[in-house]
């Protein structure tokens, strides 16, 4: 698929809907409206395609984006592209799909959580706590104390950070406490001295999670 058969089919997709839904949460004004589940039948239909993703990106439109990061090549693309992308992005979905999707499945994935996270622009830091996220669910063979010490980051800091920044920082802490038993604990004590995270979700119904409530959940449905 070419880059011009892959926009016509998102125009065609898109809902003035999605466009008021997605404008709520942040999106800006390029966007067609895409629901994630076309998003996810194009993903499907055109499989990795790196150069389609790079173009894709270069675009500028959100749903074009969004499906350049499900189509992006980890093994492809370079540290230098990531840095590039993350700084052309601020709108949270999107980084958690390029977080998702890319940053975390590349050789660089940790380098790039112990350089974002320090960052003090909100949706680099965003993305570094998000790439977290999804390692502490997918890459086992990670050593724990990796995650604690971020888990005392986010215990230390996390009221510090910027909105949409702190918001991760709430998933990081979920995703390790999700991870093991040791972790359980580890990050329910920080959860407590914690307390109450507060996030601006701005014109929409989404609310934010209470991490010890997240995770007793989410492991009592991974017993069953």
């Amino acid at each position: 698929m070419d880059l011009q058969t892959a926009l016509s089919n998102l125009e065609s997709m898109g809902t003035e809907q999605n466009r008021k839904t997605f404008t709520r949460h942040g999106a800006g004004k390029n966007l067609y409206g895409v629901s994630f589940a076309n998003l996810n039948k194009l993903k499907k239909s055109i499989k990795v395609n790196q150069p389609l993703a790079e173009e894709l990106w270069a675009t500028g439109n959100v749903d074009a984006c969004i499906l350049a990061a499900m189509i992006a090549d980890p093994k492809l693309i370079t540290s230098e592209q990531l840095d590039h992308w993350i700084r052309d992005t601020q709108y949270y979905c999107l980084i958690d799909e390029f977080a998702k999707h890319v940053v975390s499945r590349t050789l660089f994935a940790m380098s790039k959580v112990e350089k974002w996270t320090t960052s003090e622009d909100e949706w680099i830091g965003r993305a570094g706590w998000q790439t977290l996220a999804c390692l502490a669910l997918s890459k086992q063979q990670i050593e724990d104390e990796v995650f604690e010490k971020f888990l005392m980051i986010i215990r230390d800091s996390i009221h510090q950070r910027k909105n949409r920044t702190r918001e991760a920082m709430n998933t990081a802490l979920i995703a390790i406490g999700v991870r093991n038993e040791h972790l359980e604990t580890v990050a329910k004590e920080a959860a407590r001295t914690i307390g109450q995270v507060h996030i601006d979700h701005g014109d929409t119904s989404c609310k934010t999670p209470d991490a010890i409530a997240y995770i007793d959940k989410t492991n009592a449905r991974k017993k069953k």
